[in-house]
């Protein structure tokens, strides 16, 4: 990786100057309400689908789960992760690993050279990757189950990938584009996101261990959702998948965690937020190209999720 940004992340922060003069981790800065979740709106600014920041060196990181994907990666030195109080994964020099949501783990102590990052991902940042590959593998199962509200059978993946430069080069990239805050960076990094996971696909043999489980039509599900998007309907889904809507509707609940219309709505809203940060459309327009046609109901719905109004959210990104 270029030697500025690692000169960037070997710094010490303010963090880590406190646990150096005795202190403890300061949980508040990443728990809320005394719980074992580490909370995204800690971690992500309102509005944001990814960030990155320097893992925290000098103390054992407790055990703890996220509501987000955390995807970890070595820049120099190891760091020591006991994933679920019972598998140890020791991540090396341009190892990554993702662990899904609501995966228990506890990061033992690492010294001043032990230098990674960690990407904190909201699971909609995912909806370009998933929609580039096409077959299902370990990581299109892991992006389905990115989805689930509670316990993900797919838990986490590790990728022992130092020598495989193109994958080295994509999260440089990601990196870089955080870090500097590039124009355009959301579509390019969900882009870049998209090729890393195509290049991993291409190096399986690299895989350590993950824990895995999978539904193949929850896939076919959130693929006739990704390309149907303004038109889907449950029913002619059911149909496709030669189940009863009231079947079909049972599986995606029980897998997922969402409804059908819980699912097409996160999409609708995705592709919305995508329209405003990266085109000049009326809002109007942008309401009917991703599905809606009562604006009342859309403008309703987007301040509950976004506390902000369209024009506000746009006003506040092109500032």
């Amino acid at each position: 990786m270029e030697q500025q940004i690692v000169e960037k992340l070997r710094e010490i922060t303010k963090e880590e100057e406190e646990i150096l003069q005795g202190k403890n981790i300061e949980k508040s800065r990443y728990f809320t309400s005394g719980n074992h979740t580490i909370d995204s709106k800690k971690m992500l600014e309102r509005g944001k689908l990814i960030d990155i920041r320097p893992h925290t060196r000098f103390a054992d990181f407790p055990k703890h789960k996220h509501n987000y994907i955390e995807i970890i990666y070595m820049i120099e030195g190891k760091t020591i992760h006991i994933i679920d109080d019972s598998e140890k994964v020791i991540l090396e020099k341009g190892d990554i690993l993702f662990l899904n949501q609501h995966t228990y783990h506890k990061i033992l102590p690492a010294g001043k050279n032990d230098i990674g990052i960690n990407f904190i991902v909201l699971p909609e940042f995912f909806d370009v990757a998933l929609s580039m590959i096409e077959e299902e593998n370990e990581l299109k199962n892991f992006l389905v189950d990115s989805l689930r509200q509670e316990t993900a059978t797919t838990s986490y993946l590790h990728f022992r990938v130092s020598e495989v430069l193109p994958i080295q080069n994509l999260i440089e990239n990601m990196t870089w584009s955080i870090l500097n805050k590039e124009n355009n960076r959301g579509k390019i990094n969900q882009t870049t996101m998209g090729l890393l996971f195509l290049q991993l696909l291409n190096h399986t043999d690299k895989l350590q261990g993950s824990k895995k489980g999978y539904n193949g039509v929850i896939i076919n599900v959130l693929r006739y959702i990704e390309e149907n998007y303004r038109n889907a309907t449950l029913g002619e889904l059911a149909k496709q998948e030669n189940q009863s809507i009231y079947q079909l509707s049972r599986l995606i609940k029980s897998h997922t965690g969402y409804t059908f219309k819980e699912l097409l709505q996160i999409k609708r809203f995705n592709k919305a937020v995508q329209l405003l940060t990266d085109t000049k459309l009326p809002i109007a327009d942008i309401i009917v190209a991703v599905g809606y046609d009562n604006t009342s109901y859309f403008y309703r719905v987007f301040r509950k999720k976004y506390k902000i109004s369209p024009k506000e959210y746009r006003e506040k990104l092109c500032k």
